[in-house]
């Protein structure tokens, strides 16, 4: 029988009193390899406690002593980088290689919250007046929570935990009920990292988790990642209780490619970007724009190389592509491909006729690329979450532009050109807070924020780098005369 998972609250593991509890299954087998407890709100009451009751001591601990911890971690993080790699492919189903990246950016997370003591430094002025000086500090504020996503499991957790815990704040994170395991995984490594307790709490669960943690009136704010109408929902909820959110949504990101784009390394970060994790990533290109005489050619070679991905279990290191996370993406994935045809697009590779040997129950479906796509289809508009590339054409540049401005997401955009004249226009103009310039995808790495725009954020300041310091911290003026 699958291992049913614990709850980390006060330093201690404890077993979850719920009634509901759900299998964890390897995607690419159907197979239950854990139970997740869908804990109470009283669980999340006793984390939030927890949390409360550690900030005070955590608070006046020095940052250079918070930041050694955060080295600490690191070092935990390296030394079992591939059992959570790993860790991740099991439950999420994404290739090895991918589930390594994913932990990486987890731990450069770790290694620039490292850096609080001088990203944490605030600034002063003498002589405001005549013998009166000024300063601003920034300081921690109290209990944050996270409410995780399923297809980075173990990575975004960390665009908000490391920043928190090195600027003083206490923590609680809910991981995925789909994806669990990763964050069990890494808080027995916050706990080998010695932590004082009640600074870093777990409790797994769904929206009535979510729901107790939004309500109680000691979270400071909430980091959340995820769909857009989810996002919306906490977004709005979080500010009717007074407090922080940043709610980094959905999207539908455009891949522009001009004429004079060199084919062969675009049709490469093009496949990376709209098939790399099963198109399951919010950075995912999901349309190609094609501009003037480009079509042609980058239709027949997208075909060509897309047909070559290799489907199959994650943890082979030859295959390409893993499966979706669970039976309800797939079955999902699957009406909007019904739903393209219905709408007059046409099908140049169908993924729903993939089949991997020796896995007959894993939630497989190949490269679907689609032609004939018009902005208006719900292909076009809706994000499908899955490795459903739509190919629109347009016959100039400011038609591009005009096609991403009309989406109502702002996540990212990508232009493929040798034009610098259009690499300037594009990322001046565009509508998007992530932009790649022949890059498939705009990933910013963790000293820099992870933007958004439009329905793909909900908030002021994003995940990573400066903006997590200042989420995570409040200004206090001090004015100083001395007689």
């Amino acid at each position: 029988m699958a291992e049913t998972l614990k709850n980390y609250i006060g330093g201690k593991w404890t077993a979850s009193d719920a009634k509901r509890a759900l299998d964890v299954r390897n995607p690419a087998t159907g197979e239950a390899i854990a139970r997740v407890p869908l804990s109470t709100a009283g669980e999340v009451r006793s984390a939030v406690a927890a949390a409360k009751a550690a900030f005070p001591a955590w608070r006046e601990t020095p940052p250079l002593v918070r930041a050694r911890y955060m080295f600490r971690l690191k070092a935990l993080l390296e030394e079992h980088f591939e059992d959570l790699a790993r860790t991740v492919t099991a439950e999420h189903g994404k290739i090895i290689d991918e589930a390594r990246g994913e932990v990486r950016r987890a731990i450069e997370n770790v290694e620039v919250a490292a850096g609080v003591p001088s990203l944490m430094m605030g600034y002063n002025a003498e002589d405001i007046a005549v013998g009166i000086d000024e300063d601003c500090v920034f300081q921690p504020i109290g209990v944050f929570a996270c409410v995780a996503p399923f297809n980075f499991p173990a990575m975004v957790p960390f665009w908000f935990l490391p920043y928190a815990v090195a600027c003083g704040d206490t923590y609680v994170v809910k991981p995925s009920e789909v994806c669990p395991m990763s964050q069990s995984r890494l808080f027995e490594l916050l706990d080998a990292a010695d932590l004082p307790p009640g600074v870093v709490n777990l409790v797994n669960g769904d929206k009535e988790a979510v729901d107790a943690l939004l309500a109680d009136p000691d979270v400071a704010g909430v980091s959340f990642v995820g769909s857009t109408p989810v996002g919306r929902y906490i977004y709005a909820t979080a500010a009717a209780h007074g407090k922080r959110a940043q709610c980094q949504a959905g999207a539908k990101n455009a891949l522009v490619v001009m004429p004079d784009a060199v084919i062969d390394r675009t049709v490469a970060a093009i496949l990376t970007s709209a098939y790399g994790t099963a198109g399951q990533r919010c950075l995912a290109g999901s349309l190609v724009v094609a501009v003037g005489d480009v079509y042609e050619p980058l239709k027949a070679e997208l075909v060509r190389a897309a047909s070559r991905i290799k489907v199959g279990d994650g943890l082979d290191e030859s295959t390409q592509m893993g499966p979706v996370v669970s039976k309800k993406s797939l079955d999902r994935i699957l009406s909007y491909i019904e739903k393209g045809l219905a709408e007059g697009a046409r099908l140049l590779l169908d993924g729903r006729k993939v089949k991997v040997e020796g896995y007959p129950n894993g939630y497989f479906v190949g490269p679907t690329l689609f032609d004939c796509v018009r902005p208006e289809m719900t292909i076009a508009r809706e994000e499908i979450f899955g490795p459903v590339l739509g190919i629109v054409r347009v016959d100039t540049f400011d038609e591009a532009v005009a096609t991403i401005e009309a989406l109502p997401y702002g996540n990212a955009a990508s232009l493929f050109t040798s034009s610098g004249k259009w690499a300037r226009e594009f990322r001046y103009c565009v509508p998007c807070g992530n932009v790649g310039i022949n890059v498939g995808i705009a990933a910013p790495i963790a000293s820099f924020p992870f933007a958004g725009m439009k329905d793909s954020f909900f908030g002021d300041l994003h995940g990573q780098g400066r903006d997590a310091i200042q989420f995570f911290t409040d200004r206090k003026v001090v004015i100083t005369r001395w007689f």
